[in-house]
């Protein structure tokens, strides 16, 4: 079942095309990453994506009784974000507040719903430690923990693994792995790093400047410009 379809979406600023004529479409529990050079307009498709940007022409449909607030939102990482004064509870559990509306009180099933992430992550035990102790990995499992504790049916990452060494970046990978094939959340992606978008991507959206390719992993790495962005 498609679950989010995206028909010829432009977002200008200023008169200026930094997204231009773009379709694609995911199905439920798939993995979609998106790829392309830098001033591409990836980080302003996730915007209107997410809702946070109007397209100035085409649209971004959800299906299946999908709501916005049911997307869990996984944003590049400043550093100030880093040196965030709160506890690791406080980060993954402050992730419920995107259905809250006008009473922001956590319940007790959000209270459950961000425990369950934290062990699914491997990070129940560092509850009660600041977010800003915390080593880069970590941080990440935590933001991701939260980006989940908002997720009900998909999640979206920009760029998660920047400025992470290959090693935290490959387990952090694999845990978006299991998030997608064991826990069966969809996932769409925006990353540099082609080669784990070969290993977890179902499907890739490589945007350039005045066009852009959509279609299968295979289909893109057989595909003329895939070919010049990989070479």
């Amino acid at each position: 079942m498609i679950i989010l379809e995206a028909s010829g979406v432009t977002v200008e600023y200023e008169g200026i095309a930094a997204v231009k004529n773009v379709s694609f479409c995911i199905e439920k529990g798939e993995c979609l990453a998106i790829v392309g050079e830098n001033g591409s307009g990836k980080s302003t498709l996730v915007k209107a994506i997410l809702g946070l940007t109007e397209p100035s022409s085409g649209c971004v449909r959800l299906n299946g009784n999908i709501k916005k607030s049911d997307i869990g939102y996984f944003p590049q990482q400043k550093e100030v974000q880093k040196d965030f004064p709160a506890t690791v509870d406080e980060v993954v559990i402050s992730g419920c507040l995107a259905s809250k509306g006008i009473f922001p009180f956590y319940s007790s099933k959000d209270k459950k719903v961000a425990a369950h992430n934290m062990e699914l992550l491997d990070i129940a035990k560092m509850g009660k430690r600041s977010f800003r102790d915390l080593s880069g990995g970590e941080q990440q499992r935590v933001l991701l923990a939260r980006a989940l504790s908002s997720a009900k049916s998909m999640l979206v990452l920009d760029e998660p693994t920047s400025g992470l060494d290959p090693l935290i970046s490959s387990e952090f990978f694999a845990l978006l792995r299991k998030l997608n094939k064991e826990e069966g959340m969809t996932l769409i992606m925006v990353s540099h790093d082609i080669e784990a978008a070969k290993k977890n991507a179902d499907k890739v959206l490589h945007l350039c400047k005045d066009s852009f390719f959509f279609g299968n992993i295979n289909e893109y790495l057989e595909s003329e410009m895939g070919k010049r962005f990989l070479n």
